[in-house]
């Protein structure tokens, strides 16, 4: 979904990577350009302290935003990315690129809006942007270190899967982990989900892509311990037999903001030739 926005006397929050000093040229090139133009800014370091900005500037790469991401989400704030990472999906911009982007927040831009998952088991709730990951435990007591999760989509069966786990990946996260491990890359506009099966033992196992409306229940039933969830990258639970996870669409959305010449396809090759080149 594509909105048209003018900004004028706007109140704007920096958020860094506090575990890196690569953003540092950046934020000072940005800091000079913003008190040149008169906008009000604040710096944070931790999604706590991001407070209530009308734009959250990101410099780092994709990690960076996803730390910040549901945080701004759920309080309606505009998310504006500016790569000082080594990759950055998510960014709209280059950190040579600063200017274009004050200029950008400073009048007229568009937004899109991202869904979120919303990953409901044993009484406690995560959110993902990217996906919800349900991976192996390794066992060194144990005959095997694969499991076997079943998965049904709106009550109905899909599959049963043997291997080290399944992904499941929004639009935005499709081609993040998901897409290593052999899924679709779907464009953000899609309303939907993608299952992704990771290293299972029969080649029938295939991603399968399914409307964002359904809702989607990971069955534990063989399940004892030996399943960890990560919501887009970091843990969150190790899940118990029985527990049977329930993913569905978030009641919210992640909102970016995008210059006038943004096209998807032409940031997805040079994405993924830049991570094709990438060395040691």
């Amino acid at each position: 979904m594509y909105i048209l926005l003018y900004n004028k006397n706007m109140k704007v929050g920096i958020y860094c990577n506090s575990t890196t000093k690569k953003f540092l040229p950046i934020q000072e090139a940005l800091l000079s350009l913003l008190n040149s133009r008169g906008i009000e800014y604040s710096l944070c370091y931790t999604p706590e302290e991001i407070g209530s900005p009308e734009i959250l500037i990101v410099l780092g790469g994709d990690g960076t935003i996803l730390k910040a991401a549901i945080d701004a989400g759920k309080k309606g704030i505009k998310i504006l990315g500016i790569n000082s990472g080594s990759l950055g999906f998510l960014t709209e911009f280059e950190g040579e690129q600063i200017e274009r982007a004050v200029s950008l927040i400073s009048g007229n831009y568009t937004t899109e809006k991202r869904s979120v998952l919303e990953i409901c088991s044993g009484g406690q709730k995560w959110y993902a942007l990217n996906e919800a990951l349900f991976f192996r435990r390794y066992n060194e007591n144990a005959e095997n270190n694969v499991v076997v999760l079943a998965a049904k989509i709106d009550g109905k069966k899909v599959d049963t899967f043997v291997g080290d786990g399944i992904i499941i990946s929004t639009p935005t996260g499709s081609t993040a982990y998901s897409l290593s491990a052999g899924g679709a890359i779907l464009t953000p506009d899609l309303r939907a989900f993608i299952l992704t099966p990771v290293c299972t033992h029969s080649l029938h196992n295939r991603p399968i892509v399914y409307s964002d409306e359904s809702k989607l229940t990971v069955i534990t039933e063989d399940v004892e311990d030996s399943v960890a969830l990560y919501c887009d990258g970091r843990f969150c639970a190790n899940l118990k037999k029985g527990e049977n996870p329930v993913i569905k669409k978030a009641g919210f959305e992640v909102e970016f903001i995008k210059s006038d010449d943004n096209n998807f396809f032409d940031r997805l090759l040079f994405k993924l030739n830049k991570w094709s080149d990438q060395r040691g």
